[in-house]
């Protein structure tokens, strides 16, 4: 369990990470829609998590851990290339042919054309592992081209194994997804959940007879919807422990199944290390590509949800554990992103990058590794220029963005950015800002903007400064000035 007490951090020192040579296999676990608050270790009052929770036990839990965007597509184009979602020019999620947002009543401005795949120039974590000499491997669910022949169809063109997994199997898993018209046999057996063909197939990646480091990305589609579970006894064990008076209790119910459901296939991947005699010579990393959906995810103390840049929509578990390598049982509490995935495996894989030159906007997490309470200053930046929901459904959807609401609200072109404790937002349609103290009010409820007018006048020119210089693309033609 985290403790969440605030306390002094260190000045940024020196690591000897990479200084022996000593290559990690890294394993890379993605969970799609799993909110900050859903894990036990996160302090969930009745999510069961134990395996998630060993990472934390054993390696280094961030409390600001972020997701690159509030929704799918962006976020995971993001964390493959190590690039902002506003720098790839890829903020939303992709669809099936080329097209714009369509303009209701309730909206002002025109947002940009939709982005369909991630550009093969683009360098990936499996493009920049496999020429460090890693065997790559990629499971589960891909999410940056546009579908193809089917929903989240992998294409021949844009798929995994045309940016650098050499090792691509496409399956929907246990996910019910899957099920097609045949929905699978009722389980009552206590402890007795379905074998997920994503896990088995990454497990027997980890045990064939590797003779160079590999890298594997696991890439769930839990706890995306639809929420279904076969497992009632998972259901019956949960109606025991969620008061009934709890809000939106049936939908949770199944929610807090699901949830277990992942930590189980996380658990089988972690025995699988273990059998394999893997776990020492092995980084593990856990994140998820968004915050949780509103009808499922109790996303609080985090305002809004996935699909906006209030807290609940981007701040997300993030977990790593490298036994008797790093830190273990340590919490840090640095703001850091899914972005900084690739700078951190490009270090651990004995090629460092200078973010800069690069054009990248992740930093390597190594020197945390080493050191969690160390200092570790910089801006994080977001930028979703998009309406969400899409047509009719925007206007159907609540007008403001709550906390623990339980229903879709009205997400407007908004940009963001934190620094240090203080985050940021502004909204593209009127061009106010909001700005928060995330330590004093991690629930975004009291605005600072106009109290702290200077303050905020300051930031929003950093906002500005940066979407100017990778050229971000501006919801109806409004132009970034400096």
């Amino acid at each position: 369990m985290f403790s969440w007490v605030g306390g002094a951090v260190a000045q940024e020192s020196a690591t000897a990470f990479g200084a022996a040579g000593v290559k990690p296999n890294i394993v890379f676990v993605l969970a799609d829609d799993l909110a900050w608050s859903d894990l036990a270790c996160y302090g969930h009052p009745w999510h069961e998590t134990p395996h998630l929770n060993s990472l934390a036990q054993d390696g280094i839990g961030f409390t600001d851990g972020y997701a690159p965007a509030p929704i799918c597509s962006a976020s995971r184009a993001s964390i493959l290339t190590g690039k902002s979602p506003a720098r790839l020019r890829f903020e939303f999620v992709t669809k099936n042919k080329v097209g714009r947002q369509s303009i209701e009543p309730r909206q002002s401005l025109q947002a940009p054309p939709y982005t369909l795949n991630l550009p093969l120039e683009e360098t990936t974590l499996g493009e920049l592992l496999g020429s460090a000499g890693y065997s790559t491997a990629f499971f589960g669910k891909w999410h940056v081209n546009a579908h193809y022949q089917r929903y989240l169809g992998w294409s021949p063109a844009y798929g995994p194994k045309r940016q650098g997994f050499v090792t691509a199997e496409e399956d929907f898993g246990s996910h019910p997804y899957s099920y097609g018209k045949r929905k699978p046999a009722l389980v009552s057996t206590k402890g007795e959940i379905p074998e997920d063909r994503l896990t088995k197939r990454a497990v027997e990646f980890i045990k064939l007879p590797h003779h160079r480091p590999y890298f594997l990305m696991l890439s769930h589609f839990y706890v995306h919807t639809p929420v279904e579970t076969p497992c009632m006894w998972l259901i019956a064990k949960y109606q025991k422990k969620i008061p009934p008076e709890t809000p939106n209790r049936n939908k949770r119910l199944k929610y807090a199944a699901f949830v277990e459901t992942l930590d189980h296939q996380v658990g089988i991947l972690l025995k699988g290390l273990k059998e394999a005699g893997m776990e020492k010579r092995t980084l593990v990393v856990f994140t998820s590509d968004n915050g949780g959906h509103p009808e499922y995810a109790a996303n609080g103390p985090m305002r809004g949800s996935k699909w906006n840049l209030y807290e609940g929509g981007i701040r997300v578990p993030f977990l790593v554990r490298w036994p008797g390598t790093i830190a273990k049982g340590e919490t840090c509490r640095v703001p850091v992103c899914g972005y900084d995935l690739f700078p951190t495996f490009a270090e651990l894989a004995g090629n460092p990058i200078d973010p800069k030159t690069a054009g990248l906007d992740g930093r390597s997490l190594v020197p945390l590794f080493g050191n969690p309470q160390q200092r570790f200053d910089r801006f994080l930046y977001w930028h979703f220029p998009y309406y969400h929901p899409e047509g009719k459904k925007f206007g159907s959807s609540l007008p403001r963005i709550g906390l623990n609401d339980f229903k879709v609200s009205q997400t407007r072109p908004v940009s963001a950015l934190r620094s240090g404790n203080y985050k940021l937002l502004h909204f593209y349609e009127d061009d106010r800002v909001e700005l928060y103290n995330l330590e004093a009010d991690r629930s975004e409820s009291l605005d600072l903007a106009a109290a702290a007018q200077k303050s905020a006048a300051k930031l929003k020119k950093e906002l500005q400064r940066y979407l100017k210089e990778v050229k971000a693309r501006i919801p109806g033609g409004v132009i970034v000035r400096e």
